[in-house]
């Protein structure tokens, strides 16, 4: 692996550098050096290292995987499953991955541990360069004819953080993959809309005889030990390997959420679920770690005059599901593309594609997912929505499809009809309207 010294030295600046090599920097770095460009890949860790996840693959994500030819490898280090068990309101209904043009009808669960690492180094293997142990500290200065333009910086200002050496690498355009705090980022100019939708998680690790279950966990309905309602959600994920990944999550878009000590939320989930899967201090393999996920594309800007910004850094993560790893690998591959044209034509202004393309993918739905988790956030509607909806199977397998954003644009069946409706309808709601009807005056900080 080349040192920051070897890449400092480089005589010609490269064709792009990508800040941040989780699964939208990788991914980026992936197609870009496969599609022959010189591309740089800058990562503060070295692999492995840890990161804060559910560790769950869903049938987008594999996809993604498998064009990058990973399939076999992910197979190899993680743990292969079919389908969602929902629990919630005193019932609970397994549903199958649907049958897909596209994508397969299974997931897998790896940690992030494993898979990050495993990603970065498959773009070096098809020649990028990747530093690992070097953190981008600031923008390179702008030339005088970029000056004053938001997002006009193509370099940073890098950091060993074992040698403490510092240099400056530029590329003809640059990438933000850096994730939720995006420190680039926000010294481009991003920003989050604080009005929209925003997730905290909390996971941790635990040994359990029942590892290998071929099902994922989604728990709508935690308990306090009075018995009481507690804004949030839970999970658990098998991981095949003697352990499984226990998290709770909440949305910014619950009343009652900044009161929420999600500490104590997950103690109380892991008392919920002890008895079944065998949680306890004994099983549990260390603290807990968490973190804020912005949602819905809820940064911006996402193109500056030679910058992108893409996954996490720029809020891609699911409002429905939470899921975040799929939509780090699509948005990294969507600005390789938008990049491989600027590149080709010499043309800075072929950026602009990656936002065109992304509001064509996400635009709408993620425009209903937002109005989606405002809505259940209401106690009293989730509770009736999420009872009456697990004893309903067919009705919830449609809306998996939905929200795991499984529908075909060649089928038109339940799934693709709804969410048709759902897109009609907000469209026809402005977002500001459907959050005064909800009496949703807050913001998330």
């Amino acid at each position: 692996m080349p040192t920051l010294h070897d890449v400092a030295a480089r005589s010609e600046q490269f064709d792009v550098v990508i800040v941040g090599a989780g699964p939208s920097g990788s991914a980026c770095a992936y197609w870009l050096a496969r599609a022959g460009w010189s591309v740089c890949l800058i990562e503060k860790k070295t692999f492995p290292r840890e990161k804060t996840c559910g560790d769950g693959l869903t049938p987008r994500s594999v996809h993604q995987l498998a064009a990058m030819g990973l399939e076999d490898v992910v197979a190899r280090h993680g743990h292969r499953y079919q389908g969602l068990r929902a629990f919630g309101f005193g019932a609970s209904l397994e549903m199958k991955w649907p049958e897909h043009p596209l994508f397969p009808n299974y997931g897998y669960t790896i940690t992030r541990f494993n898979l990050d690492g495993l990603v970065a180094e498959h773009a070096q293997s098809h020649g990028a360069t990747l530093l690992t142990g070097v953190e981008a500290l600031d923008l390179v200065e702008p030339t005088p004819a970029q000056a004053g333009s938001l997002g006009s910086a193509s370099g940073v200002v890098v950091k060993d953080k074992a040698s403490g050496a510092t240099a400056e690498i530029r590329g003809r355009f640059l990438v933000v993959g850096d994730g939720q705090n995006s420190r680039i980022g926000r010294a481009l100019g991003t920003t989050r809309r604080r009005e929209w939708p925003m997730g905290m998680a909390l996971r941790g690790y635990y040994t359990s005889e029942r590892h290998d279950e071929p099902w994922i966990d989604s728990h709508l309905d935690i308990r306090d030990p009075r018995g009481e309602a507690v804004p949030g959600y839970g999970w658990i994920f098998p991981l095949g390997d003697g352990r499984v990944n226990v998290g709770v999550g909440l949305l910014s878009t619950g009343g009652a959420w900044k009161g929420v000590n999600t500490t104590k939320l997950q103690e109380y989930f892991v008392t919920q679920t002890a008895q079944d899967w065998g949680l306890n201090e004994q099983t549990c393999l260390g603290p807990a770690t968490g973190g804020r996920l912005p949602m819905g594309l809820a940064v911006g800007p996402r193109v500056g005059p030679r910058t992108l910004t893409i996954g996490d850094a720029a809020g891609t993560v699911n409002p429905f599901n939470g899921e975040g790893i799929a939509y780090g690998y699509e948005s990294g591959r969507l600005a390789a593309g938008a990049l491989g044209e600027a590149l080709a034509s010499d043309d800075a202004a072929a950026l602009s594609l990656y936002d065109e393309r992304m509001d064509a993918a996400y635009g709408d739905y993620y425009k209903v997912a937002r109005a989606f988790v405002r809505l259940i956030s209401e106690p009293k509607i989730l509770s009736v929505c999420v009872g009456a909806g697990l004893r309903i199977k067919p009705l919830m397998n449609e809306l998996l499809a939905i929200m795991a954003n499984l529908m075909s644009n060649d089928h038109r069946g339940p799934a693709e009809v709804g969410y048709r409706a759902m897109v009609r309808l907000a469209n026809a709601v402005p977002e500001q309207a459907f959050r005064v009807l909800l009496g949703d005056s807050s913001s998330s900080d």
